[in-house]
């Protein structure tokens, strides 16, 4: 047995989340509640080293193939670590007129952020199992954070049961697969299979291991938590849900398919299409009646996943690095109307619904402007960048055969951009009901990024297709 201690040096991001948590429990407990301003400054000091850290890692597995620092999870963690910085950065003004600041909550962003790394990075079944509950405990806490506020509550105690229910199915389908091959590593599982015939055992523990992957990503049918919890949370909570939490979730997915189980991809792409059709039907259906703009942000994310999936399930690199761009163009337009959602204030009241839209050109015309841009570009409308985002995964469908899943994603694609239109239309032609609030400096700095991205990403896409088409060689 080899003695020797594992290198450290591919962990260096989880190595700074994991000492920078510890640290800011400290500074928490001795300062009590006077050290939140310090204690979310130095959350933002932490998520940004960490980011840094991520680039300067070398590229290597260790902890006995466990843990692995590839292409993949470089460019997953970057975006990943950018979402969790920008959602942490729109909370604080939220949380401190809403007098409900505590410097728990900036602590636990960062937990959650070690728990999404260990995720992407996680080589076998137990390490994924670790990282996905390192991150969910977090995420429960924090959906409930906002004791005094009902819906709040509501939100973490759904997101807890539901979740627990999802972990078990997720644990059941890995010790199932562990019976059929003997093998926890995903390079070991992939051995194990090749040139047999999959099991029955093995089946189903592949369907119940992508049952526990869809209810984390929030794909039909184990979406029923997300408009709730989307709209009993906190707001810029909802904008974490929405962002960094998806794109770790979606990595864990694809890498636990692409390496353990290529040698089933045939069984696995059935579960995989059917619930990325039931995803963009429900987000394309659902969303067109909603009043609240978060319950309607669900389920636009509920739909989002599943033209993720079409990717992943094109069963390619290319499948892949379909998925990779969708996630980081997804993020910046997630990010971006959250950057609205949050800036939706009159006076010192935070409003939700729909109708409060209307006018929002001649009150605030670059808002407006901006927000109406990304909500084309949710649509999928060229030349944007939610247009190449689908324009990748539907190419990559295509080109593996699976031509009835990417004519049906188009057609619900144009289904779906009837409730963005209807969006800007009330934004562009509703007589004004309210008038918000200054934007705050944070929101402009997030919107002015994000709505730049989407808006300037077809001058010049080459640098992104070319790290997500490493990102996904460096799976195969």
């Amino acid at each position: 047995m080899d003695a020797t201690l594992p290198s450290l040096a591919p962990a260096l991001p989880e190595l700074i989340l994991a000492v920078g948590a510890l640290v800011l429990v400290l500074v928490g407990a001795i300062r009590g509640e006077r050290a939140t301003p310090l204690v979310n400054g130095l959350a933002l000091v932490v998520l940004a080293l960490a980011t840094v850290a991520v680039t300067l890692a070398p590229a290597e597995s260790t902890f006995n193939g466990a843990f692995v620092l590839d292409g993949f999870a470089r460019f997953m963690k970057l975006i990943a670590f950018i979402g969790a910085f920008a959602a942490l950065l729109l909370s604080f003004d939220y949380m401190e007129r809403l007098r409900f600041a505590r410097f728990e909550y900036a602590i636990l962003v960062v937990l959650a952020t070690l728990g999404m790394a260990l995720m992407i990075s996680a080589h076998d079944l137990i390490a994924l199992y670790l990282g996905l509950e390192l991150q969910s405990l977090a995420l429960y806490v924090i959906a409930a954070i906002n004791r005094d506020d009902e819906r709040s509550t509501e939100a973490g105690l759904k997101y807890f049961v539901l979740g627990a229910l999802s972990s078990g199915m997720l644990l059941y389908g890995a010790s199932l697969i562990y019976g059929s091959t003997g093998a926890v590593g995903f390079t070991e599982i992939a051995a194990a299979l090749k040139g047999g015939e999959a099991s029955l055992g093995l089946i189903f523990g592949v369907v119940f291991l992508i049952s526990g992957f869809a209810f984390k990503v929030s794909a039909v049918p184990f979406h029923m938590w997300t408009p709730d919890v989307y709209e009993g949370a906190p707001t810029p909570i909802t904008a974490f849900f929405a962002s960094a939490t998806k794109v770790a979730a979606m990595a864990m997915f694809v890498r636990a398919v692409a390496e353990a189980l290529p040698e089933v991809t045939s069984e696995w792409r059935q579960v995989v299409v059917f619930v990325a059709l039931a995803s963009m039907a429900l987000g394309s259906f659902a969303a067109i009646g909603q009043s609240n703009i978060k319950r309607l942000m669900a389920y636009s994310s509920i739909g989002h996943m599943g033209y993720a999936l079409v990717g992943l399930a094109a069963g390619t690199p290319e499948g892949v690095r379909g998925v990779a761009i969708y996630l980081a163009i997804y993020l910046a337009m997630t990010l971006g109307a959250f950057a609205c959602i949050l800036s939706m204030r009159v006076g010192e009241r935070y409003v939700e619904n729909v109708s409060d839209l209307a006018g929002l050109s001649r009150t605030k015309p670059a808002m407006a402007f901006v927000l109406a841009m990304i909500l084309f570009s949710l649509a999928g409308i060229p030349p944007l960048a939610g247009f190449f985002a689908k324009f990748y995964v539907f190419y990559a469908a295509v080109n593996a055969g699976l031509y009835p899943l990417a004519v049906a994603g188009f057609v619900l694609s144009v289904v779906g951009a009837f409730y963005y239109l209807r969006l800007v239309k009330i934004i562009y032609f509703d007589e004004p009901t309210v008038e918000f609030a200054p934007m705050t400096l944070a929101a402009k700095a997030v919107l002015t990024v994000a709505g730049g991205f989407t808006l300037l990403y077809f001058v010049y896409p080459a640098p992104l297709t070319a790290a997500a088409g490493a990102a996904a060689q460096s799976l195969f």
